[in-house]
């Protein structure tokens, strides 16, 4: 039984590893970079954030829908996710939650801008969902293998600029990726043409939006409340299921 929750979790445990690995690389690399490098650093990651945002955010453009434009319905689901966020103060409690570890593992610096940034950034995208998927259907780990030599990589320059707050991002990837994991490995049945399935494609769109917030935020270019967009994520399938619904009968 523990062979098998590896196999179908095997690429979010390789994916801690990295993040844990290149955390610790740009901690070790944090004292003798001089700030103008880590500055440089930190902007050519937030100008590889905003094209990977601007990558998926365009997969609304390709969402089959009747009536209405696929990037008009992202739009109202994300005000609608906004809205329930800011009700539900999830950017406050986020926010908090950074705070406790913080002073639980004594961080300091930008530890809870570090933790909220680098979770939306690895647990938001199109590899994370469908890596996560593929393992807990077939076991297959390539795409989250793939994925978590990019979050590694990402890992130092961030560590560098944030702070150990990055490495407690490991908790929400072995939760919402694990999750997934094996929650799809429960289901037992493959998804119908997972890359164009429009349900994906309307989270990977959302989701591109608010990875384009955090490389806004990298360049400190804006800060946004990104927390309380997160019921986006939830609502985009379900909001799309509905309308087609609606459309159909129309």
């Amino acid at each position: 039984m523990a062979i098998e929750i590896w196999a179908k979790t095997s690429g979010t445990w390789i994916n801690v590893l990295t993040v844990l690995t290149g955390t610790t690389l740009g901690l070790l690399l944090r004292q003798r970079l001089p700030q103008a490098m880590q500055t440089i650093i930190t902007q050519g990651v937030g100008l590889l954030t905003l094209w990977l945002g601007v990558s998926m955010a365009s997969q609304l453009t390709t969402v089959p829908t009747r009536g209405i434009d696929g990037v008009v319905l992202g739009l109202i689901i994300l005000i609608l996710g906004g809205i329930l966020g800011e009700w539900w103060q999830l950017e406050a409690k986020l926010n908090g939650l950074g705070d406790w570890l913080k002073h639980r593992f004594q961080g300091k610096g930008r530890f809870t801008e570090g933790f909220v940034s680098t979770s939306l950034l690895f647990c938001i995208g199109p590899m994370s969902i469908l890596g996560s998927l593929n393992n807990g259907l077939t076991g297959n780990n390539t795409i989250l293998v793939l994925k978590a030599t990019m979050d590694g990589l990402v890992s130092i320059p961030l560590a560098s600029t944030y702070g150990i707050g990055v490495g407690f991002s490991i908790l929400p990837i072995i939760v919402y990726q694990g999750g997934l994991s094996l929650l799809s490995s429960l289901l037992g049945q493959t998804m119908p043409d997972a890359e164009s399935n429009p349900y994906i494609l309307m989270v990977t769109g959302i989701g591109g939006l608010m990875i384009l917030a955090i490389g806004l935020s990298l360049l400190d270019v804006a800060k946004i409340r990104l927390a309380s967009f997160l019921p986006a994520i939830a609502l985009a399938p379900l909001i799309y299921w509905i309308f087609t619904l609606i459309s159909g009968s129309t």
